[in-house]
């Protein structure tokens, strides 16, 4: 019997739409946390702890509400995806305290370039000169971005650019996962074992949040739940090369968010970057919905700040 929800395109880009808007919030969120907005400036591993806290339960009263039965699960595929999630978004909630959250998010979404270049190595998969091209795209909008001039270059950039790295690695194990899960156990393991690997990093840095910030690493995990949520349904009920381009809709939200909290509006060098960047990524995901056959692991598989 079929586990797949019907087709329906509007809903599919509506819900991705919808974790867009969850995704650019938790980018702001960590970034007050991380920040003194909030309080004293909580440490990046500190925020990672409270993200996969708070999504856990959250979707384990999910999974308890709807009585979900848990199977015996792919640990090796879980441990190294989760290890890997965990660190891509710890390194990204760092990234966001120093730099623009347009250039942090920009360049998250490199995640899709680097899936498919790690996919030739460890998934043997072969890359024509379309997707070399894409990627090649998208690396010089990262350029841009880290403005590697003596007086303009931003070191925090670097941070970013390392957690898209992260990132690409847990596509492929999400690619080798796929199928073989039901999405809500996927979703449920990988952050009951994200608390576990968050909460014994966060112990020599911890220190205690205010109720303010308590709140916000609330906020932020539970938000994290329903974009997670969202994605993964919204991917069931259209083609990836469908819903892919929607996802790019976190950049304009992350930008919005960035103003209206903290004042900032992207510059010419952030605009540019940022438009050769999904430039990059458009035609990837363009190019694997003309041959899915040699689809690699991107970021229509996963939203890119969603681990």
């Amino acid at each position: 019997m079929s586990i797949t929800p019907p087709q329906n395109p509007r809903l599919a880009a509506a819900l991705i739409i919808l974790a867009t808007v969850f995704i650019a919030a938790t980018t702001l969120l960590a970034k007050a946390l991380g920040t003194e907005a909030l309080g004293p400036a909580l440490h990046p591993l500190q925020i990672s702890h409270g993200r996969f806290l708070f999504a856990f339960l959250v979707i384990s009263m999910a999974v308890r509400a709807m009585r979900f039965k848990l199977r015996p699960p792919q640990w090796r595929l879980h441990i190294g995806r989760t290890s890997c999630g965990w660190l891509g978004i710890t390194l990204m909630f760092a990234s966001v305290a120093y730099v623009p959250l347009a250039d942090a998010t920009a360049i998250a979404f490199l995640n899709p370039v680097f899936g498919m270049l790690l996919a030739i190595p460890l998934l043997g998969e072969r890359v024509g000169p379309w997707r070399w091209g894409a990627a090649g795209i998208a690396l010089v909008g990262a350029m841009i971005l880290l403005r590697p001039t003596p007086d303009s270059f931003q070191p925090a950039a670097l941070l970013a650019l390392a957690a898209a790295t992260i990132m690409g690695l847990e596509l492929i194990f999400i690619k080798k996962l796929a199928g073989r899960e039901r999405p809500l156990q996927v979703l449920w393991f990988n952050n009951a074992l994200g608390m576990m690997i968050a909460s014994a990093a966060v112990l020599p840095v911890w220190q205690a949040p205010t109720a303010l910030q308590w709140g916000a690493l609330a906020a932020l995990g539970t938000l994290m739940a329903c974009a997670q949520a969202c994605f993964v349904n919204g991917m069931a009920r259209a083609e990836a090369s469908f819903v892919a381009p929607f996802s790019y809709a976190t950049l304009i939200f992350a930008t919005l968010y960035d103003f209206i909290g903290f004042g900032v509006i992207p510059d010419w060098i952030t605009l540019i970057g940022a438009a050769v960047i999904l430039s990059g990524a458009a035609i990837l995901a363009w190019r694997e919905g003309r041959h899915p056959s040699v689809k690699a692991p991107g970021i229509v598989e996963k939203g890119s700040l969603t681990p």
